[in-house]
């Protein structure tokens, strides 16, 4: 009777369903996460794309790659347009300094000279670097990046990110045989990759590294 009833509360619902509501859904919460960097995005990718993989649509993964690269890219083009009227203008000071809090200085010195080095290309590997994309959007914005050269920058990271992430989810669903084993395996492992870095900072603080 316990089998059956925990087969019962983690059953998805309908195909039909689940595209109709977790592709919007989707859209808009990545785009809330580029723009308020606080949503956990690369799990939420992860994870649809592991619903995804158990569905029967031929072409439900390349949705969920479609709709997380768009919708990251229109967060962060929107995020940097409000920076540099930030720059412009007091009333948008207030999103200037948001992101700023947001990023260390010591990352934001390191942002700025591999920018200075790479150019956009850096913006690839800030979206790949768990908390990296916002230092070097705050140096792309310092160093008076037109909002164009951004955005050439901005579309292999964003395609990048979403690839990489739905590849993590496409591991959980392989490995599990429950779409909502493959959930948990792949938000477990993609919230370890984000919490990394910072562990690995304080284990070099600690020990004078």
């Amino acid at each position: 009777m316990i089998q059956e009833f925990l087969r019962q509360s983690t059953q998805l619902p309908p195909e039909s369903t689940q595209q109709a509501v977790g592709y919007p859904s989707l859209f808009l919460l990545v785009a809330l996460g580029a723009l308020v960097p606080v949503v956990p995005t690369g799990a939420l990718v992860s994870s649809a794309a592991v619903v995804a993989f158990h569905q029967s649509a031929p072409f439900a993964l390349l949705v969920v790659f479609a709709v997380a690269s768009s919708a990251a890219f229109l967060g962060d083009i929107c995020l940097y347009w409000l920076g540099q009227r930030g720059m412009r203008s007091k009333n948008g000071s207030k999103w200037l300094r948001a992101i700023t809090d947001r990023a260390a200085p010591e990352r934001l010195a390191q942002a700025q000279r591999k920018l200075d080095e790479h150019g956009a290309m850096v913006l690839v590997l800030s979206r790949l670097v768990p908390a990296g994309r916002i230092p070097v959007m705050l140096a792309c914005l310092l160093g008076r990046m037109e909002l164009r050269r951004f955005a050439r920058g901005d579309v292999p990271a964003c395609l990048a990110w979403a690839a990489t992430y739905q590849l993590i989810g496409i591991l959980g669903g392989s490995l599990f045989p429950e779409p909502w084993q493959g959930v948990v395996a792949a938000v477990g492992l993609t919230l370890l990759i984000s919490a990394a870095p910072a562990v690995w900072r304080r284990l070099r603080r600690a020990f004078g590294g």
